[in-house]
Formats: C-alpha cells, sequence, structure tokens
C-alpha cells in the first residue's frame, strides 16, 4: 500500500504579516483626561495625523473638540483649549490627507466647518473657523475627504443628502439626492472616481460622485449593512452588517456585479457597530467593534480564501472609537505597519496600540513598507469635476526610517506665516483666512502643473540628446 503523507502546511498561504500583533502604548505614550463625549452616534469621534491628535469631547452649550500635538501625551489640563465654534454637537472630523493643519468637523448645527490649526496645538478656543459650508437641513453626520484632490470634501446629512463641496470656491457643486433614508457610511476608491455607500434602507450602493448616477446596487434583505469600505485597486468592496439571525458578519463584494456577495463569514453575536479599516500598502483588513476590547485582523487577496484570518490583539478595555494614523506617520524602524489610537470613555483615555511585523533586521524592509500616498495631491478640484481621475502621488518610507519623530515634528510650508514676528493666522479676519485657504489650494495646483512641465522637459531633453547622439554616430 502506498502511503500518502499529509502536512498541515499545504492547508495554510504562507505570509509575511502570519505574526503580526498589537503592542498598547504605555502609560507614558497615552493622553489622558480627556472628556470624551457620550453621544450614541456610531462615529469614531476621533482622528490623527503625524502631527496631531484631535477628539470629539463633552461640552455644554454647543459642539467642541480636542486638538493635541502628538508629541505631547500625558495628562490633559482640564482647561486645554477647544476648537469650540459650532452651535451643536461634534458628529464627525476628519484631518485633510493632504494638509496636516487642515482639519474638518460636521454637526448637528446642519453645518460643515473647515479649520486651521497652528503648529503647537491651540493657545486659546478657536471659535472662528476658515470656512463655514451651510447646505444641509437637517445635521450633517459624515465627512470624506477626497483621496487625491485636496480641494473636494463630501459631507453626508440626515437629510439624506451627500454634498460634494469645491473648497476652492467654497461652495457646494453637486448634490447626491439617491438614498431614501439616512446615510450610514460613505467609502472612496483609490482615485476618487467612485463612491461606495450604506444606507438604512439595507441598500449597498456604487455611485459615480460627479453625476451622483448610481451605477449598481445592491438590496441586502437578509442583513443589515453597516459600514463599507473600497479594498484598495482589488475591484472589491467589503461591508460589515447585522445577519438575519442578528450575529456580526463581513461580506465580499465584486465591485462591477452587486447581485451576489463572493464571500460571507460570521463574526460573532455581540450588538456593537462592527468598523473596517483597510491598509492597502499590506492588503491588511482590521475589524473592531464598537464596544469591544479586540481587534481581529485578516490579509485579504484577489483569489481564493480572499479573507485569511491571521491573529487577534485583545484588551480588557472596551472602544468607543477608533483613530488610523496615515501610512507616513508609523514608526518605520520598529516595523509598525498599522497605529490606531483607542477612545476608553470610562478613563477618559486615548491609548496607541501599534500593529509590529516582528523583525530584528537592521535595514529598511521595502516588502512591507512599499511606496504609499504622500501629502502632494495629484489634481485640482477643477481637473476633478471636469472628469479627471488619477492615483495618489506615492512617496517611499524609506527617508523615515531611525529618524526621530518622523514627520512629526516637521513644520508645513503651509501652515504658518510671520512678517517680522507677526503670527498672521493669529491675526487674520474670517474672510481673510477664507482667501488664505483658497490660495494654498491653488498654489498647490500651481506647483503640481511645474513639477509636470519639468518632468516633460526633462523627457525633451532625453530624447534631443539620443538624437544628437544618433547624428554624431552617422
Amino acid at each position: 500500500m502506498t502511503k500518502v503523507k499529509m502536512s498541515w502546511h499545504s492547508m495554510y498561504k504562507s505570509s509575511k504579516f502570519r505574526h503580526v500583533y498589537g503592542k498598547a502604548g504605555s502609560r507614558e505614550q497615552c493622553y489622558e483626561g480627556i472628556p470624551i463625549t457620550h453621544s450614541v452616534h456610531d462615529n469614531h469621534f476621533c482622528a490623527v495625523n503625524p502631527k496631531f491628535l484631535a477628539v470629539v469631547t463633552e461640552s455644554a452649550g454647543g459642539g467642541a473638540f480636542l486638538v493635541i500635538p502628538l508629541h505631547k501625551p500625558g495628562r490633559i489640563d482640564p482647561h486645554h483649549p477647544k476648537v469650540c465654534g459650532h452651535q451643536g454637537s461634534v458628529m464627525d472630523i476628519k484631518w485633510s490627507p493632504f494638509m496636516d493643519n487642515i482639519i474638518a468637523s460636521s454637526s448637528e448645527d446642519c453645518t460643515v466647518r473647515i479649520w486651521q490649526i497652528p503648529d503647537g496645538g491651540l493657545r486659546r478656543n478657536m471659535t472662528e473657523a476658515l470656512m463655514i459650508l451651510i447646505g444641509h437641513s437637517r445635521r450633517a453626520g459624515l465627512i470624506e475627504w477626497h483621496p487625491t484632490c485636496s480641494g473636494i470634501l463630501l459631507s453626508a446629512g440626515h437629510d439624506c443628502k451627500i454634498l460634494i463641496w469645491n473648497l476652492e470656491e467654497g461652495v457646494a457643486v453637486k448634490m447626491i439626492d439617491s438614498h431614501p433614508d439616512v446615510i450610514l457610511c460613505m467609502s472612496f476608491n483609490t482615485d476618487g472616481s467612485l463612491l461606495a455607500t450604506s444606507c438604512k434602507d439595507k441598500k449597498l450602493r456604487i455611485i459615480d460622485p460627479r453625476s451622483g448616477k448610481v451605477l449598481r446596487e445592491a438590496d441586502c434583505k437578509s442583513s443589515r449593512v453597516n459600514r463599507v469600505v473600497f479594498l484598495g485597486n482589488l475591484k472589491r468592496v467589503l461591508t460589515t452588517g447585522v445577519s438575519r439571525w442578528n450575529t456580526r458578519q463581513i461580506a465580499l463584494w465584486d465591485q462591477e456585479d452587486l447581485c451576489a456577495p463572493i464571500t460571507e463569514e460570521e463574526i460573532d453575536g455581540l450588538s456593537g457597530v462592527l468598523f473596517p479599516f483597510y491598509d492597502a500598502d499590506t492588503h491588511m483588513l482590521y475589524l473592531a467593534g464598537k464596544g469591544d476590547g479586540n481587534i481581529r485582523y485578516y490579509e485579504v487577496s484577489a483569489e481564493k480564501p480572499f479573507l485569511q484570518f491571521l491573529m487577534e490583539f485583545r484588551s480588557p478595555a472596551p472602544q468607543k472609537g477608533l483613530g488610523v494614523m496615515a501610512k507616513r506617520g508609523v514608526d518605520v524602524s520598529e516595523c509598525e505597519i498599522f497605529r490606531f489610537y483607542k477612545l476608553v470613555t470610562l478613563k477618559g483615555l486615548v491609548e496607541p496600540i501599534s500593529m509590529i511585523v516582528p523583525r530584528r533586521s537592521e535595514t529598511y524592509q521595502e516588502d512591507i513598507f512599499p511606496m504609499t500616498a504622500g501629502t502632494e495631491s495629484a489634481l485640482s478640484a477643477a481637473e476633478w469635476l471636469s472628469g479627471i481621475d488619477r492615483g495618489p502621488l506615492l512617496i517611499s518610507l524609506k527617508e523615515a526610517y531611525k529618524r526621530p519623530n518622523p514627520a512629526g515634528l516637521r513644520a508645513s510650508k503651509w501652515d504658518r506665516r510671520t512678517v517680522k514676528g507677526i503670527d498672521l493666522l493669529e491675526n487674520l479676519t474670517p474672510n481673510t483666512d477664507k482667501e488664505l485657504l483658497k490660495m494654498v489650494f491653488k498654489q498647490q495646483d500651481e506647483i503640481r502643473k511645474l513639477k509636470d512641465e519639468l518632468g516633460e522637459k526633462d523627457e525633451r531633453i532625453r530624447q534631443l540628446e539620443l538624437e544628437l547622439k544618433n547624428l554624431r554616430n552617422t
């Protein structure tokens, strides 16, 4: 009889992220004494970038959020200055992916506001916004920055409408009125040409954001879809929701065909909303439930099994929400590939959680840190509105290797302007601030165009040199 040797290794696809582990920050790295909002809305109430941490706080007489310099952890002063210009509770906050000092906020007062935070943080309460965007008739619940265009912002309100704002002009240029009920989540694809939404009517939609046309629609009758996220360039969409048996589940969809999910997986029987976070650089998916203490993570692939469970980070403290650090802000020298900032309401605590690949090599790990999105926008608002699509402009993280405070304490050339020692940002009127922000967006576009022209001229020079070389050889 011939013996067949069986091996369990054949059942598992090897992965360089197989042993990724979560590491909670020490007490010295946490932010304590923060009066985190008690709002019951299913948002994160936290936003972070390489310079600042922003947290929505509990406040009377309007809405407010704290902005803390990232390099200043510890106990926060009870009288720490706040951004407090909204007349109603703040529902969502998001940092601009292109300018680390610009943050957008939406509120129950039906407005969306754009703020500019000075380097070093606030020295007094900020009540005057750079821009006040008025257009929703009911509270503005969600905001989303365009991933490749610095001048485009989306907001979704409880009036069931999505407004597209051109920040270079300070006006709404499009209203998407395709949802009969409240919009729960919005997600752009990589180049911002498609928008996925989930709605209280249990439908998943793929929308052309410029025309507002619904391209594809899935009626999830057997489940409630809560959150949706595009999976990079895989042409896949992932949703989280609740099955007919009241268990939390995830579903993977082909963005070109929403007739039925490619695969579905039940997670557990808990009740909190399951938030998905996708890292397009490593193709890793993180699932964190509101009110849970754990974070599950998977590796995503274009072929079966599509979703490969890797491991789970466990913590006894439940999370109210989670902020995610941009990839350019992670600690490359420690092989940190992802970082969360976890809100723990009962302790008034914000705790960093690092996802680390266990390696001892002293060299830069290019296989786990591929080129990633930088801070330069790929196109202007006018170009995007005219129908042009471009992917993000990529940068290498190699320069950040073993550099103290990578990207954390560098001053942006747009963040502060001084004349003879006078801080202009502190003395400008709101109208001047609005003009300043418009100028920033336009100058960014001019710089990008000049770089394009320079690249074209370099290519022309190379062609002429080759022609001259050929003439000499003949």
